[in-house]
Order: C-alpha cells, then structure tokens, then sequence
C-alpha cells in the first residue's frame, strides 16, 4: 500500500463531490477525487434526467388519450413499454456520458477508486492501495433508497427508481409505497402509461407541501386520477406467480391486493455505512451522519466537511452543487473557514399539475408574523386555454414591512412561476413592488399577479400602489 499526502480528500465523485474538488483546487490546493463506483452522478444516472424522461413519455400519452376535450380525437393510443423504456436508457446514457467524460478528463494521479474508510481523523485507506493523509476531507458520499420494514417479508422483490429505468417493459401493475417526491413522480407517471398503479402512504402528506389549504386541493385534484391510500399501515407477502400481494389497513378499511411490482418510495438513507467516522472524533446524529453548519459544510471544529444528499439538508442538485462549492473551498482554505449565505431554497416536483415551495413554505419565519395571499386556478385565463385548470398558490409575505417570504404552489407550469417568485424573495421585493413587475397577457404568471394583489389587499403595511393595467375579464 502507497502513502500519499495530499490538501483535500474528496470521497464521492457526483455532483456534490465534483464541485468540492473543483472548488479545492480553484483555492490553490493538492486534491485527489476517491470514488468506488461508477462515474456520473445520481442525477443523471437514476434521478432527475432518467425520471423527467419518462415523465415526458408519460406526459404525451395523457395528452393523446384526453385530446378530445380540444375537439380532437386520436383514434388508439397505445404504449410501447419496451419503446419508452428503452428511449429512458439511450437518453440517460447520453447525459451520463457527459458526466463521465468530464471526470475523466480530471488527471488519472487525482482520482482514486476504490472503497474509502477513516483510519484516523483525516487519514484515509483507499481500497488495498492507497493511504491518504490529508490536511481536511469532504465527504460526498451520497444516499440511496430506504426500503421500509413493512416490506421486509418481500425485499428480494421490491424495486427503488433506481431499479425502475433498468426494467425491460412496463410492469402489468405496480404498489407505490411513498407519495414524497418521486413516490408522486413516477406513480403518476406510470400510471399515464398504461400501469395499473396504487399509491400508499402512513401519512397524508403529498410531496413537500405543508400548507392545509394547499395540500387538501392537491388531495382532491390527484385522488381524481390515481388510487391513492393515504394514513395506511401496509405489509406485503410473496405471491406464487412472482408478483406481491399488498394488504393494507386504514381509516377507509381493509384490503389486499396483488401486485407485479412494488416500487419502495419511502425516503432515502446516507451512505455512511462503514466509513469509520467513529475515529473521527466528530458528534454524530440518529443516522450516523456528522452534525454540519449548512452555511460552511464543517463538521464542528473539524477539518471534516460535508456536501451532498450524504447530509439530507436539501437533497437536491443546485443545493448539492452548491454545497460542494462552499466545502470544497473551506476545506482549502481550512482553518480559515469562510460562512455562505445560502440561496432561497427551491424545490419542484415534476407532477401534473406541479409542485413547488419557495423559500421554507407553509413554516416561514419561525412563528414570524406573516400575511397570506392565494390564486385558485380554476378558472385562470391561460390555465383554462390550456386545460389545465386546477391548483392552488399561496404566497407568504411579512405582515409589516410586506417583504416576500416564500410560497408553496400547486398548478400548471409553476417550475417556471416558482423561479420567479424564488428570484423575488432573494431580492428582498415587497409586494408592491412585485406587482409593479410586467405582467404579459394572457399567461400563467398572471396567476401569480392575482396572489399578489391578494396580500395587498390582506397587509397592514400600504406602500406606494402598483401601475394601472389592462383588466381582461374576471378570469385573467
């Protein structure tokens, strides 16, 4: 086994990794990269690209099957399982490819592979070759998919969305255990292309939201499409044929049902097993994930620094990035250990209609005093054009000096609309001046005008009034 001593040891070469080792040696400092697995990050691989894909596919069939409600009519619509699946793959291995050609073009003396573990608090074993000794480390280590015990009696059978993007054809049904965020993207993704598909969950949460209001007519508008059992206690046995009978049992009763899949959706865990980070000497929480401040990535006093899912503060990809950029640079620059200000949090769920919460939602401001203003898209102009009426926006601002705070957002198009409103809130725009912005017609936007004039209207605070405009009728 080599010795080698280097500035910064970076374990774990996705999106948080690679940042931290990029900002490492944009600080001037000796980085090697340490991965065991392969190249490219979870995104690419088994998240965010693979899913929008088939989200897309799922996507265009719904529209063909409900092209009547335009007055036109599509004579058979039919899903090529094997076809979607495999245009999934080809489209992923694509966006995989840049990755790993990125990394790859990193000289061969920085990237180590193998299997990192601590064998001192910043001394590491690489495989059965290398011995790091580092002046601080990041790690960026990742998570993967936690398989709830309720199905522990099937684990051999149960799929992650890993799993999903690997299969040859689209299953005849599937069990969705989880309705966060990809329990609700691909359950309604499979079940627009054609698999019988029930969603389960302990809970009545749906996604991120955390608003009632919100969340009661996301409850409506989605129950309307898939089979939804929310607050239910599950358990699931082997069937003869390969499949799983699910049973469940809730306030609405019980039942059984067989099932050619179950996809676990329940959350992910840190891979964090066998690190060593008990020699550390750092606290660690529940999860045996170090304790961090999210403004410098440090691990208490430590020369240990954190970035990625492998904390669980905001898992996912900008906030990843972003993450490695602050750990990798403080890691360098250790221990002159700079704080960040971090961005407005964001997060979209690429559902139909969508999701999103801006800033930290329905639970701004620590008990802050806040006003609320709303818009119900049921009959917004552009919406209703589109047909794609439903959803319900609530925009949270403070009640005193009317400065924006967040939102949490149900309806069409609000990837877009989110941003927006994300823009605001870091720019510190009150209401009125948000509603002095220009307003296009007709567009989705103006849905987020017509919320805004709400909490105008609901504030304490009057600050100067906002242009006149052009009225379009009631439902612009």
């Amino acid at each position: 086994m080599q010795t080698r001593r280097v500035d910064v040891a970076v374990i774990g070469a996705g999106t948080a990794g690679l940042a931290a080792f990029r900002a490492a040696e944009k600080q001037g400092a000796a980085a090697v990269l340490i991965e065991e697995g392969p190249y490219g990050t979870t995104c690419a691989r088994v998240g965010c690209m693979p899913s929008k894909l088939l989200i897309a596919a799922a996507d265009v069939a719904h529209e063909a099957v409900h092209a009547q409600r335009f007055g036109v009519h599509v004579a058979a619509v039919r899903v090529d399982g094997e076809a979607v699946l495999e245009r999934v793959r080809r489209e992923r291995d694509r966006f995989v490819s840049f990755v790993v050609e990125s990394t790859e073009a990193i000289a061969a003396a920085q990237r180590l592979r193998g299997r990192a573990r601590f064998i001192a608090p910043t001394t590491l074993d690489v495989g059965d070759h290398t011995r790091l000794e580092a002046r601080a480390v990041v790690i960026a280590t990742g998570s993967r998919a936690s398989i709830p015990p309720s199905l522990a009696a099937v684990r051999d059978r149960v799929l992650c969305n890993d799993d999903v993007f690997e299969l040859a054809d689209l299953p005849e049904s599937i069990a969705v255990v989880g309705t966060g965020v990809i329990g609700l993207e691909l359950g309604q993704a499979l079940h627009r292309l054609g698999v019988r598909t029930t969603l389960f969950s302990h809970s009545y949460h749906l996604g991120p939201v955390r608003d009632p209001e919100v969340a009661r007519v996301m409850r409506a508008v989605f129950a309307a499409e898939l089979d939804l059992r929310l607050g239910v206690e599950i358990g699931a046995r082997a069937a003869p044929d390969g499949g799983c009978m699910v049973r469940w049992n809730g306030p609405d009763g019980a039942g059984e049902k067989r099932f050619a899949a179950v996809l676990a959706a329940a959350g992910r865990r840190p891979n964090v097993d066998d690190l060593g980070l008990e020699v550390t000497g750092v606290a660690l929480d529940a999860r045996g994930v170090p304790l961090f401040d999210p403004r410098t990535m440090q691990c208490g006093e430590a020369p240990l620094f954190l970035a990625g899912d492998v904390g669980g503060w905001r898992p996912v990809l900008h906030e990843a990035a972003d993450e490695g950029h602050i750990a990798g640079a403080n890691a360098a620059r250790y221990p002159e250990v700079q704080a960040q200000v971090r961005r407005v949090p964001l997060q979209i769920t690429f559902t139909d209609p969508q999701i999103a919460v801006v800033g930290a939602g329905f639970a701004i401001g620590d008990g802050a005093e806040v006003e609320v203003g709303q818009v119900c898209y049921d009959e917004q102009g552009r919406a209703r054009v589109m047909g794609k009426n439903a959803g319900l926006v609530r925009i949270y601002a403070g009640r005193e000096c009317g400065d924006l705070r967040g939102a949490e957002m149900f309806g069409p198009d609000v990837e877009h609309t989110a941003h927006l409103l994300a823009w605001a809130v870091q720019s510190r725009l009150d209401v009125e001046s948000a509603l002095q912005m220009p307003f296009y017609h007709p567009v989705v936007e103006e849905g987020i005008r017509t919320a805004l004039r709400d909490l105008s209207a609901r504030l304490k605070v009057r600050l100067p009034a906002a242009p006149l405009e052009m009225e379009c009728g009631p439902g612009t």
